[in-house]
């Protein structure tokens, strides 16, 4: 596997700095899967001119993949609430004019500064609400899903997962699963058609 970008590298030792955890560790925050970012990457390489945002910055990592990857006229905005994380995030991005790191409630910052071509939903609440943040052919994204086909043969997601319901369910989504290449982890992409 090629060497990260430099930006992502920086947020690793970031997320290594502050005691963020680098995988998904229970229920508390952690950065993205590398996966994850490198599909956040491929995203971003195609928003040309656009705008992409974030909720829930953490230290930066899945921000930092995206920025890499994003076109010279791209513009990034991501929102944290936990001032330490922004602090460490805005060491990430200090020589990064094009990223903007803001404290702050996720979907109230992000409302000033949409719609956005591309939304990555790391963090914050209102789901139904976000979509509205997204321009009509702009994508939504959802990460920390458990395909249906690992989860335990008792977990109340098998019936019902409200992070699936809403994306499939929203008539203004078409949506996707996309399965990892480690087959234990997904996520959710949505493109707002309406």
């Amino acid at each position: 596997m090629a060497d990260l970008p430099a930006l992502v590298q920086r947020a690793q030792d970031a997320a290594i700095e502050v005691g963020m955890p680098l995988r998904r560790e229970g229920t508390g925050p952690s950065c993205c899967l590398p996966d994850v970012g490198r599909f956040l990457a491929v995203l971003a390489a195609g928003c040309v001119d656009g705008l992409i945002g974030e909720a829930g910055t953490g230290i930066g990592y899945g921000a930092a993949w995206m920025a890499s990857a994003m076109p010279a006229a791209c513009r990034l905005v991501t929102v944290e609430l936990d001032e330490t994380r922004v602090a460490a995030a805005r060491r990430v991005f200090a020589d990064e004019p094009r990223v903007e790191v803001v404290h702050g409630d996720s979907f109230d910052e992000l409302a000033r500064r949409g719609p956005f071509d591309l939304l990555f939903a790391d963090g914050g609440s209102h789901p139904a609400a976000i979509v509205d943040l997204v321009r009509i052919g702009g994508r939504l994204v959802n990460d920390d899903v458990t395909p249906v086909d690992v989860l335990p043969a008792d977990s109340p997601y098998r019936e019902h997962d409200p992070k699936r319901e809403f994306f499939f369910g929203d008539p203004r989504l078409v949506a996707a699963e996309v399965v990892l290449p480690d087959l234990r982890n997904s996520l959710l992409v949505g493109t707002r058609v309406r």
